[in-house]
């Protein structure tokens, strides 16, 4: 099956099964916590056609998975949609560093990434999140500092990132390197230094996307419990209506007689008139 197959072509239980594993090896690789691996795989069982399975696993990258008969990666971004969140121009007045002693800081919602961003956290935190922000250029440096404490950086899919870090009794994460980017879309180059402490990236879906996803969930939900009332009432009338059918179609002979004398004419015959 490719992506230019009808969504409404009915899916198989190997498909399910498919995009089942993906989402194993997601919450594996800590892409989904237990919560969303549990929605998205009563999801998947419950799925009847490939227009239903394909939004389960369309954040999620199938690398190192035999195609499934489904399209599991995400729709491209058209480049014009990127180009409107690269503003380019100077970084001057942009958020271009943070601290974090003790402590922690946050980047994230509708803010503009510089072309450079340095951070540095000594026994506490920092977070990043990238999914909302706009782009000063095409390429953008994150060099993070983590001292026994750690930063945490999201990007959105489709941007491209490169991790370069060093890490002594600490490291940086690489699992979100190798993901083809979509067109026209950022890169994100990862760099700087982690002693007994760690700099993570992670790829989520923007949050107005996921409140998109929850509401396709909740009205899916919501249209097969419909359904199901539909069906069983109809089930219901059905069995009604053949019960009513099987006592009007009962012979005259064949029906009980009525206990009181008078439910049939041989009642009368017994009293000799």
């Amino acid at each position: 099956m490719t992506d230019d197959a009808a969504p409404d072509l009915r899916a198989s239980d190997t498909d399910r099964e498919r995009v089942a594993d993906i989402l194993r090896d997601a919450l594996a690789e800590g892409r989904l916590d237990m919560e969303e691996f549990g929605e998205r795989l009563d999801a998947t069982y419950r799925a009847r056609t490939y227009g239903e399975l394909a939004p389960i696993t369309r954040d999620l990258p199938s690398a190192g998975v035999s195609a499934p008969a489904v399209s599991l990666t995400k729709e491209p971004v058209p480049s014009d949609d990127w180009a409107g969140r690269i503003v380019g121009g100077d970084d001057d007045g942009r958020s271009s560093w943070a601290v974090a002693v003790m402590s922690g800081f946050q980047r994230k919602g509708h803010w503009t990434a510089p072309r450079r961003f340095n951070c540095f956290a000594f026994w506490g935190g920092g977070d990043i999140d990238l999914r909302e922000a706009n782009f000063a250029d095409r390429e953008i440096v994150i060099n993070a500092v983590a001292i026994m404490g750690g930063v945490d950086i999201t990007v959105p899919p489709g941007v491209e990132v490169v991790v370069r870090g060093i890490g002594i009794m600490g490291g940086f994460d690489h699992r979100e390197e190798g993901v083809p980017a979509e067109p026209g879309a950022p890169r994100v180059v990862v760099t700087g230094f982690a002693f007994w402490g760690g700099v993570g990236v992670q790829r989520k879906l923007p949050r107005a996307e996921k409140q998109r996803l929850r509401e396709e969930r909740r009205r899916q939900k919501l249209e097969r419990k419909a359904n199901r009332r539909e069906l069983g009432a109809s089930s219901d009338a059905t069995s009604w209506d053949g019960g009513l059918g099987g006592l009007h179609g009962t012979p005259a002979e064949e029906r009980p007689e009525r206990r009181d004398g008078r439910g049939g004419h041989g009642g009368h015959g017994g009293y000799g008139h």
